[in-house]
């Protein structure tokens, strides 16, 4: 092993210990929180103090513990809010821990219900998402999106990936791409890859990045993936296809003869079978359904959004749903 190689370790053993201890600070940091919240909430409930006191109390921290940050009348409200949210969730209140302050607040106050703020602290966590990131997906009503509709998959894709439903979206919103309502495959695509880190947070952060217009050759002739991603969770290659109509059936011809390249002269030993996806414009799920269920490939279709969906409409989609789901059931 060269000496370089032999830095590199000790570099990686420094960034470990060091996220490690940020870990650690963000865990009693959260942890001092909820404490003080459970302090003021008892408190409250017990009626010994009232809001006047909260606010003496921040009063009373700012000209004692002058070193002392975060710590405001309002402040000491959302810790009061934050433990008496979590407090009955033995499931909740660990992963609470696991976020930053300013991310447990942004799922605290942008978000209503208790499965809806379970939602978004898994993904939080497992996309390990910033400020800016969370509030997007919020903000696109990625909770609702999710709840209403999986992506359209194949019966290989489920057979391969019982999971698959949580890796891919039904519909994107690509608002981003800052694209015409009239657009072109190649803008589409340049677009894309002028935007690729957003792109790649709507789509999951398991996703890398291979290559645009990516050839295979199959006999004498070349062909081109309009895009090629490997997912690491899936260990599988994943090529997208960008369509800006409505979905055909034929599109799939076309693509499983991508994957059948891909499989067998791209994809190592140790990989799982290549998936595919047919990003539309829009599309008729009844079309879809018929066109997946006699496909021997793992593919999917998805469809795209320019603009950000109405989540006013979203939630009123998703409560029509559950509604329909109750009078079903009763």
């Amino acid at each position: 092993m060269d000496l370089e190689q032999q830095f590199h370790e000790i570099t990686q053993l420094i960034r470990a210990a060091k996220y490690q201890a940020l870990k650690s600070v963000n865990v009693e940091l959260i942890n001092l929180y909820w404490q003080v919240g459970e302090y003021i909430s008892t408190k409250v409930e017990s009626a010994e103090w009232g809001t006047g006191v909260v606010n003496q109390l921040a009063l009373y921290l700012r000209r004692t513990q002058q070193d002392l940050k975060g710590f405001s009348d309002k402040n000491l409200w959302r810790m009061k809010q934050f433990y008496e949210t979590y407090r009955l969730s033995e499931k909740l209140s660990p992963l609470v821990r696991e976020l930053s302050w300013t991310n447990n607040l942004l799922i605290l106050s942008k978000t209503k219900t208790l499965e809806e703020k379970e939602f978004y602290l898994k993904l939080s966590l497992k996309e390990n998402y910033s400020k800016r990131e969370l509030v997007r997906q919020i903000d696109s009503g990625f909770y609702e999106r999710a709840l209403l509709s999986g992506a359209k998959v194949s019966p290989v894709v489920t057979h391969l990936h019982p999971d698959i439903s949580a890796v891919f979206k039904d519909t994107y919103v690509l608002d981003f791409l800052d694209l015409p309502h009239s657009h072109t495959e190649k803008e589409l695509q340049e677009a894309i890859i002028q935007n690729l880190k957003h792109f790649i947070l709507e789509f999951g952060k398991d996703f890398t990045f291979v290559g645009e217009e990516y050839r295979i050759q199959v006999g004498n002739n070349d062909y081109f993936i309009d895009l090629l991603f490997f997912h690491r969770d899936l260990r599988c290659l994943v090529a997208l296809e960008l369509k800006i109509d409505d979905f055909k059936p034929e599109y799939l011809g076309k693509l499983n003869f991508y994957l059948e390249a891909l499989d067998r002269d791209v994809k190592k030993g140790h990989e799982n079978p290549s998936v595919g996806v047919i990003l539309c414009k829009s599309k008729d799920n009844e079309v879809v359904e018929y066109a997946l269920s006699r496909t021997l490939s793992p593919a999917l279709v998805a469809e795209y959004q320019t603009k950000l969906i109405d989540k006013k409409l979203l939630q009123q989609k998703f409560h029509e749903l559950f509604q329909l789901s109750v009078e079903e059931l009763g």
